[in-house]
């Protein structure tokens, strides 16, 4: 009947296709929380005078996050789990340069 609602399990918004995609999806937000670290320590390490362990902890997060996220990209379902994982990718690269551009793994 039109209108009634639909009772049962809930559907986790990354699921789009009706599937489960447990692996994918804590990896998309995986990706996605690393590059955003990755991004947040990048704009600290280029605005304020930090410490090397600093300038390498954002290098290894904007590593770590475009490497997982392009394996994840690779082997993601859904169009959601794709816009988590580039965002995350993006930002990641951004730290990444950053963390790069202030001397990396050797500061």
């Amino acid at each position: 009947m039109a209108g009634t609602v639909e009772s049962g399990r809930r559907h986790n918004i990354l699921n789009s296709d009706g599937q489960p995609h447990p692996v994918e999806n804590m990896l998309a937000v995986f990706t996605l929380v690393t590059g955003l670290v990755s991004f947040v320590l990048g704009l600290v390490v280029r605005n304020a005078h930090t410490g090397a362990a600093v300038i390498i902890i954002t290098t290894a997060t904007g590593l770590v996050s475009c490497l997982v996220g392009l394996y994840v990209q690779m082997v993601s379902h859904t169009r959601e789990q794709r816009i988590l994982i580039v965002t995350g990718i993006i930002a990641g690269f951004v730290g990444l340069a950053i963390g790069v551009s202030k001397g990396g793994f050797v500061p």
